[in-house]
């Protein structure tokens, strides 16, 4: 079941592991204003990405982009990582669904650790804003990026990938 909130809120419903430490200690330092993380993280030109390694398997992938209209988005779920995304700067609207809900579109790609889904009209919406981060497990389907309204807003955003224990 997928988790959102600010960090100090999912510390506490995350499971002790190794993995989740690494993403919560890595959340703290991207949100820690001025910290050499966020400074990296707010310098990307948009359109950007860097992937960053960070311990026991857990990596980061550091992003600068415009949010986009739901046309352009897609359903996605993974199998050997769960998505810890935060929100650095902007703010977008996700969708989510219950895998057990939603019908695959293709076949896993396991180098991208990746699974498409066909559209699903009854997703529940989230909305995301700076500080605030959703965790989605494997069974959770999202569909990240979107914009809230019409215009699009530049996001700064980090995806840290915790390997599925």
């Amino acid at each position: 079941m997928a988790l959102i909130g600010t960090m100090a809120t999912l510390r506490g419903q995350l499971a002790q592991t190794e993995g989740f430490a690494t993403a919560l200690a890595y959340a703290d330092e991207l949100l820690r204003a001025g910290s050499p993380t966020q400074l990296r993280v707010k310098a990307l030109a948009l359109g950007a990405a860097k992937k960053v390694e960070l311990a026991g398997g857990v990596f980061v992938m550091e992003q600068a982009y415009e949010s986009k209209v739901r046309a352009e988005g897609f359903f996605e779920s993974h199998r050997k990582y769960i998505d810890v995304q935060i929100v650095l700067e902007g703010q977008e609207t996700m969708e989510l669904a219950d895998i057990t809900t939603i019908t695959a579109r293709g076949d896993y790609n396991p180098e991208k650790d990746l699974l498409l889904y066909e559209d699903h009209p009854a997703a529940s919406l989230l909305r995301m804003y700076p500080g605030q981060a959703a965790v989605f497990f494997p069974e959770d389907v999202h569909m990240p990026s979107l914009r809230i309204g019409t215009e699009a807003v530049a996001m700064r955003k980090c995806v840290v990938k915790v390997p599925v224990a």
